[in-house]
């Protein structure tokens, strides 16, 4: 019985996937499936632009990009299979912050390999290097190869900016970070291979050097995305401020948490402190009783129930009555 009299509401323990509702595992299902779909699509476009890559370094780095991107959606695919596993005493908050590791290492990933790519293609600039471009014969005719590549690039850079736009909306749906990272590579694929093809005309032209300075504007677009991602995933990992998908702003569930704790009849005041599990959030609930109040169990789970109803992000409650709020704690939402 709650403190009204009523019948408490049944409570199901879950863990693992079992915490996303139906509506999100059937997303997250299809979304595993979409997956390996890109997967298989970039593939494909990693092979295409390795076969008539030739010396050009735009070129190199453009198949380069191409094989980093694999591996955010590897990540995710590793994670979601990750937190299927239930919690247990060894890992009492379950394994849903494998989303956080894997954002994590597609991050440093790719920002290893920007680094490199700019370095890389500097010293390539510097020394002069004149990347060949020359004819082939394809079906019994004479064409230079630069058309091949330039058509290459056209038709592999389309397929991600419509895979890009599908998951960005499943990277919402499931408050998924890293499908949120690979949703926008994918997205601004076509702006590397804009570079990609202005190098490999430049070469046509006799500009010998845009091969190269289109070599660094990709390299430097894949160091943007390792930074842009590292820094998101380590604000995750080192329990920052819940913030919303795509890391632009912190997340509103904060505040609505702390509003329906305020607004409990036995509850002068309260602050809450939101950790980012991945999927899910955690929430601890600081509560400080109206003078007079006797705070029974009954009452803490009845707030815990309430909170817990917010969204289904709220995954994991803790209520801590105390006599007044943690100066560490003492703040409200900006």
């Amino acid at each position: 019985m709650n403190e009204r009299g009523e019948p408490a509401p049944e409570r199901t323990s879950t863990s693992g996937r079992d915490a996303l509702p139906e509506e999100q595992q059937k997303i997250l299902a299809s979304t595993i499936r979409f997956q390996w779909v890109s997967i298989v699509v970039l593939v494909v476009s990693i092979v295409a632009v390795a076969i008539v890559a030739g010396s050009s370094q735009a070129m190199k780095v453009a198949w380069l990009e191409d094989s980093m991107s694999l591996l955010p959606p590897i990540a995710f695919l590793v994670a979601a299979r990750r937190i299927r596993k239930p919690s247990s005493r060894e890992f009492p908050y379950g394994h849903h912050r494998s989303i956080g590791v894997a954002h994590v290492v597609a991050a440093a990933s790719l920002l290893a390999m920007g680094a490199f790519l700019v370095i890389d293609s500097t010293i390539t600039l510097v020394k002069v290097e004149r990347p060949p471009v020359g004819l082939i014969v394809l079906f019994g005719h004479g064409i230079w190869a630069g058309w091949l590549m330039i058509g290459v690039m056209v038709v592999t850079s389309i397929p991600p900016v419509f895979i890009g736009r599908r998951k960005m909306k499943l990277a919402e749906s499931l408050h998924d970070k890293v499908l949120y990272a690979d949703a926008d590579m994918n997205k601004a694929n076509w702006t590397s291979a804009l570079a990609t093809i202005i190098g490999v005309l430049g070469i046509g032209v006799g500009l010998w050097w845009a091969d190269s300075i289109a070599a660094i504007v990709v390299s430097i677009s894949i160091l943007h995305d390792g930074v842009k991602n590292m820094r998101a995933s380590i604000g995750g990992l080192t329990d920052g401020r819940a913030r919303t998908f795509d890391g632009k702003e912190p997340h509103p569930l904060t505040e609505k948490v702390e509003e329906v704790a305020r607004s409990t009849a036995w509850v002068a005041d309260a602050v809450g402190r939101v950790r980012d599990e991945g999927h899910v959030f955690h929430v601890e609930m600081f509560v400080v009783p109206v003078e007079g109040a006797v705070v029974t169990g009954q009452h803490c789970e009845d707030l815990r129930t309430a909170l817990s109803e917010v969204e289904w992000k709220i995954h994991d409650v803790v209520i801590a009555p105390v006599a007044e709020i943690p100066a560490e704690q003492a703040f409200r939402a900006d």
